[in-house]
């Protein structure tokens, strides 16, 4: 019988960061803490080191059965509970004595939270590679496009002519920002949970502050200088900067579906056998890698606020809203980084179509433009006097259907000020694209650095 892996999970999460929040990754993370936990307490004379290497054996999340592991955390309340019994009930039948120090000290947060920190620490490092991924992909694309001519659209209307590298020079300055929120958050993140039942370490009598901090070392986490488990900022934080990761990347999933729409064809996702495709019209190249990132910017803020209301927990552990985040997060970090990992696909492969951004530019018969003549004629009889009779020419343009330049030509006191060159100068898009190519060239160096 072949296992239910979730049938959108593909789509919405990719294999590799849904592998990291399988059911067996969640207890290989706990057992990875129950046998750090008793080399750290070896090593500290806590318990014998006899007692290491059968309870380290016994710690292999293939061991166990993880139907019953669910079916027993419905009763006790959380995974670590029926995890422990497990892990001792193995290690007692090849060491009873090694079996009596499993989980010696600790609590079941303990082991669920630095599990999941050891999952998070998995999570980041594809995260980290499909950010830098579309950094690179971003910046080759602001580079190349630097000098491509395209409309600027302001509430959906067309403005003023930007360049296709200056809009990819604003995602990739937004993907920079991820980047640094990410490295910046990462130690106040992958670090130990280790508190024992009330966050005193009481059940290790002195050697407790010995044991965390051989423990931290031993799974390569850092060491907070207390245990934080009704304090749970630090995972909403990377909840939070998750969350905020998907909105920019909403944002370019809903421009580039804008973009391809068949009346703008100005640039598309990469085309390939059975990509957006429609079942009924043989035509349709749909925006698939759009439609993923728009479901995942639309269903994360959502889960990021669940956890954000978590975090007003009671005394020294919490009653539900701890238990709010063991579904929550997993969800929103693998929406987020299969949206993550799909537009970096997408940006590898876009499909830009520079002569129909250029065509786009005469849709409206040189309106695009009116404020380059407007800014010109200003300087010579006064910004509102140029502005009333460039607007009463744009008017004439679009009634008579008209280019604009064509019917400024006519108006005697343009022709007295704007010559037939400097006329023809005014309606060339890259003449007033203003500090684009500066702006982009800023947004690389910035990255470089």
């Amino acid at each position: 019988m072949v296992a239910d892996r979730g049938i959108f999970a593909p789509l919405f999460a990719g294999p590799a960061i849904a592998a990291v929040f399988s059911d067996h990754a969640h207890l290989q993370g706990m057992l990875d803490f129950e046998a750090a936990l008793a080399r750290a307490e070896a090593k500290t004379d806590v318990i014998p080191q006899a007692a290491v290497a059968p309870i380290v054996s016994a710690c292999v999340a293939n061991a166990y059965d993880l139907a019953v592991l669910a079916d027993a955390a419905a009763k006790a309340g959380n995974t670590a509970i029926p995890m422990v019994k497990m892990l001792t009930a193995r290690v007692a039948e090849s060491d009873g004595e090694a079996a009596r120090y499993v989980h010696w000290g600790a609590t079941s947060q303990d082991a669920m939270d630095t599990g999941l920190v050891l999952q998070l620490r998995q999570a980041l490092s594809l995260i980290e590679a499909d950010l830098a991924r579309l950094s690179a992909a971003l910046a080759a694309l602001a580079l190349n496009h630097k000098q491509t001519p395209m409309v600027g659209r302001t509430w959906l209307q067309h403005a003023l002519p930007i360049t296709f590298g200056l809009k990819a020079a604003g995602w990739l300055d937004a993907i920079e920002r991820h980047r640094a929120r990410l490295a910046e958050l990462k130690p106040r993140l992958l670090v130990l949970q280790f508190g024992g039942a009330a966050g005193t370490l009481a059940a290790l009598d002195d050697k407790g502050l010995q044991v965390a901090a051989a423990l931290a070392e031993d799974l390569n986490l850092g060491l907070p200088a207390m245990p934080w488990h009704g304090a749970r900022d630090r995972v909403v934080e990377l909840a939070a900067m998750q969350a905020l990761l998907t909105g920019s990347l909403g944002k370019m999933a809903r421009d580039i579906a804008l973009l391809m729409q068949t009346d703008v064809g100005e640039a598309f996702e990469p085309a390939g056998e059975g990509r957006g495709g429609s079942s009924t019209m043989p035509h349709k190249r749909n925006p698939v890698t759009a439609a993923v990132v728009l479901a995942a910017a639309t269903r994360v803020p959502h889960l990021a606020g669940s956890l954000l209301s978590g975090m007003a927990q009671e005394h020294e552990r919490g009653l539900g809203g701890w238990h709010a985040e063991w579904e929550a997060l997993p969800e929103l970090v693998q929406l987020s980084a299969g949206a993550l990992a799909q537009m970096a696909d997408t940006i590898e492969g876009l499909e830009v179509d520079a002569d129909r951004m250029r065509a786009n530019m005469d849709v409206t018969n040189g309106l695009i433009m009116a404020e380059a003549v407007t800014m010109a004629l200003g300087a010579k009889i006064g910004r509102m006097a140029a502005h009333q009779r460039v607007e009463a020419a744009s008017k004439r343009a679009v009634s008579e259907k008209r280019h604009l330049r064509d019917v400024l030509a006519e108006d005697a006191v343009v022709s007295q000020h704007l010559g037939a060159d400097s006329l023809a100068q005014l309606f060339d898009p890259l003449g007033y694209t203003g500090v684009a190519a500066t702006l982009v060239d800023r947004v690389l160096a910035a990255r470089r650095q």
